[in-house]
């Protein structure tokens, strides 16, 4: 992968009208990959390799991966050993960073923000950043992106720090902010656990940790919650169009999986499949739920299943934003 082009935006072609063959493709495709699956690290997947204490990058989901999810959602890994950091770089696209282990802080335009394992921090767009770990132990993170909306609307102004091209062409600075969403600059960084509270939900125990109710939050793109399933038990039966990224906390189990195909007669009526596809993870695993799909997650190993869910919030803006659910989550501490 290291010596391939890196893709940016993956271009979808049919010599037909429909597109049924890349569905059924994209649907044959495995679901979850675990630490085994790198489909790039290091410099291919845009960071610096010749910095004296670079990060550990490696991607798990891209939209140059065969097999090909999605490109919906981009998924890596970050590692910073102790002491360490990595250079500094600027991007139009967010990004949202779970902290799995560690703790350290971002340069974010020249400010601090101190994170430590459970948070979730908030790359903003037009943002030149730095992760640093100044600590004893290890930080591993698990970025969470939508970059190639930015690609597809065109929002491609990135790079590493250094002199603008043509400056005789150019006049003088002028503050980048100006066009960004009034008030931006005030919204909250960095998530912690304690700021979220647990709610039952028909889809079970869920701590919300972006969404668009959370207008104080400087993220745009990327929905992230927390749901867990007790020992036994399982989460609701649930429908939506949004596909989705699930990141393994803790525990271990399954989830089925029941395709939804178009019948277009009238007007769009939905078929769900009368069997569902079984896709078993168990800790640091990913698992990719295809769009319109229906799904329920499974607890299975006598322990419960933590999950961390991220969906691409463009769904929501296109007018899918409900979740409908054919069965709710059993009670706590039934099965």
């Amino acid at each position: 992968m290291s010596d391939r082009k890196r893709v940016f935006l993956r271009g979808i072609s049919s010599e037909s009208y429909g597109l049924k063959e890349f569905r059924r493709a994209q649907l044959a495709a495995a679901r979850v990959r675990d630490d085994s699956v790198v489909v790039a690290t290091g410099t291919g997947a845009g960071y610096s390799s010749d910095h004296r204490d670079a990060a550990d990058v490696r991607w798990r989901l891209a939209p140059g991966d065969e097999e090909f999810l999605t490109q919906t959602l981009q998924v890596h890994f970050v590692e910073l050993p102790p002491h360490s950091e990595n250079q500094g770089h600027g991007h139009q696209n967010e990004a949202a960073f779970y902290i799995l282990e560690g703790a350290g802080y971002e340069i974010h335009d020249g400010l601090r923000y101190d994170w430590r394992a459970g948070d979730l921090a908030f790359v903003h767009t037009d943002s030149v950043h730095q992760h640093v770990n100044p600590y004893e132990e290890k930080a591993v993170c698990l970025v969470v992106k939508a970059k190639t909306t930015w690609m597809f609307l065109g929002l491609l102004q990135q790079g590493r720090g250094g002199p603008v091209e043509r400056p005789e062409e150019f006049g003088e600075r002028e503050d980048w902010s100006l066009i960004w969403t009034e008030g931006v600059r005030e919204r909250k960084k960095i998530v912690r656990p304690e700021d979220c509270a647990w709610q039952d939900t028909p889809l079970g125990r869920v701590r919300v940790r972006n969404s668009p109710a959370h207008t104080g939050h400087r993220q745009f793109s990327v929905d992230v919650f927390e749901l867990d399933v007790p020992a036994g038990s399982r989460s609701g039966r649930h429908w939506k169009m949004a596909d989705e990224v699930l990141y393994v906390l803790d525990g271990a189990g399954y989830s089925l999986h029941w395709e939804v195909q178009e019948e277009i007669a009238d007007r769009y009526h939905a078929r769900i499949a009368r069997t569902p596809t079984r896709h078993d993870i168990t800790k640091g695993d990913t698992l990719y739920v295809p769009q319109n799909t229906v799904a329920q997650h499974f607890a299975a190993d006598g322990t419960p299943l933590r999950l961390l869910s991220a969906q691409n919030r463009l769904f929501k803006h296109l007018g899918y934003d409900r979740v409908h659910y054919f069965e709710p989550a059993p009670p706590q501490g039934a099965s």
